[in-house]
């Protein structure tokens, strides 16, 4: 594709959205370095941001996080236990019983590196 004919304006509409993703689709095999690299560049910022202000992703809800972990990492229950309090308490915050302790959420950063920002939403 020629990047001299493409007019790069702010993205305003969905239209102008499917547009720009379809230019940016075309120039995915850009030269590094080149012209059209470039061009590739500035059309992805521009669809990230439309993105972001658009179609928002929220961070995922902490307990379902957790439950997350457990299932499909190498983060046992077990090792999660010792850093809420017990297996009963773990079971009472898996239940929603009972709320995350600042303590609690410490320890699964400081030890099992969940992040504290996505554990503090609860």
């Amino acid at each position: 594709m020629e990047t001299d004919k493409i007019e790069i304006k702010a993205i305003k509409t969905n239209d102008d959205y499917l547009k720009t993703m379809k230019i940016i689709e075309t120039l995915l095999d850009s030269e590094p370095g080149s012209k059209d690299e470039n061009t590739l560049e500035v059309l992805s910022i521009l669809a990230d941001e439309y993105e972001k202000k658009n179609y928002p992703i929220a961070d995922p809800d902490p307990i379902e996080y957790i439950k997350y972990c457990i299932e499909h990492t190498s983060i046992s229950k077990k090792d999660i236990i010792k850093y809420m309090g017990g297996a009963n308490r773990l079971s009472e915050v898996l239940d929603r019983k009972k709320p995350l302790t600042l303590k609690m959420i410490k320890n699964l950063y400081n030890h099992l590196h969940i992040p504290a920002q996505l554990l503090l939403a609860s």
